[in-house]
């Protein structure tokens, strides 16, 4: 008799929440023109903004911002504690937010912040961040490809491509316009300069400076990214002494400190070579080749 009363008010008390469900998802869909698709489940703590589509079986959690415009595919799940932008495209099967892979994880109330204008593609994953309050960034008008990972952590800039199956990992940077090729893996602290582009199934263990063209396993630097500094606006001018400095970098028989010696004697110092500079300075100043790797050496 007792497990008889104790069904009909589970019953009742899930009966609330459908309504306040529904009743939630009806305001959203009047006041702010959102196309809310039956079969999703928005939680009445989550704020949707104007024009947003809300496809079916996705899953929204409490305390998820999803910005004006913004599309939301099939099966996607946005967890607890993401904020999500305007004009984003998120494609079936993509799960943001996610407690980060990470053993130092204890349950902590931590972020991921989406800009605006990005594409994410199908079953891409994307961890929020371990620490009080700390945040994994993904800028705006970036391309994430199908089956990406971005891990904990991570901060990725404006304007990057991240082709397929590719795996970042914690506390990793991608800076602004860089390009990643499938199946490229990251390891954690590793920093990709702006600019720079990263061939398909390299093993990145190491920071690859901006303007820079990587490939390999480990992925070594090979030459300048012409296309992508002339596609950029990068002045011909600029462009050469980049290759210059490449080559005294890479190419020649001098040490990091002899080469940057030469580099600022003989080159025009622009603000590109000056920041390429200042990355292989941070760079040497980290563990291992990676200027936020500052953990001690065991």
């Amino acid at each position: 008799m007792r497990e008889a009363k104790n069904d009909e008010a589970l019953e009742v008390e899930e009966s609330g929440l459908m309504e306040q469900m529904f009743a939630h998802r009806k305001r959203f869909e009047e006041q702010f023109k959102c196309i809310i698709h039956p079969t999703a489940i928005v939680s009445p703590k989550a704020e949707i903004g104007e024009g947003v589509i809300i496809g079916p079986y996705a899953v929204i959690e409490d305390d998820v911002f999803i910005g004006d415009g913004t599309i939301i595919e099939a099966y996607v799940v946005v967890k607890r504690w993401t904020n999500i932008g305007r004009n984003n495209h998120i494609y079936p099967g993509t799960v943001l937010g996610g407690e980060p892979q990470d053993v130092k994880f204890s349950g902590e109330r931590s972020y991921l912040i989406i800009g605006d204008n990005n594409v994410i593609r199908e079953h891409v994953t994307i961890h929020r961040s371990t620490g009080e309050d700390n945040a994994t960034r993904i800028g705006n008008n970036c391309m994430i490809m199908a089956y990406c990972h971005i891990g904990h952590n991570c901060l990725v800039g404006d304007y990057v491509n991240i082709a397929s199956y590719t795996g970042i990992s914690g506390h990793a940077v991608i800076e602004d316009h860089a390009t990643l090729g499938g199946m490229v893996g990251v390891h954690q602290y590793t920093t990709i300069g702006r600019l720079a582009m990263v061939g398909g199934m390299s093993k990145v263990v190491q920071d690859i400076p901006p303007f820079m063209l990587a490939d390999g396993r480990p992925a070594q630097v090979k030459g300048i990214n012409k296309v992508g500094l002339a596609r950029d606006g990068v002045p011909p001018d600029v462009r050469m002494d980049l290759h210059r400095a490449y080559k005294l970098l890479y190419r020649s028989n001098l040490n990091t400190t002899q080469a940057i010696e030469a580099i600022i004697k003989e080159l025009r110092l622009s603000p590109e070579l000056l920041y390429l500079l200042d990355f292989i300075k941070r760079t040497g100043e980290g563990r291992a080749g990676r200027q936020r790797d500052r953990r001690p050496t065991i």
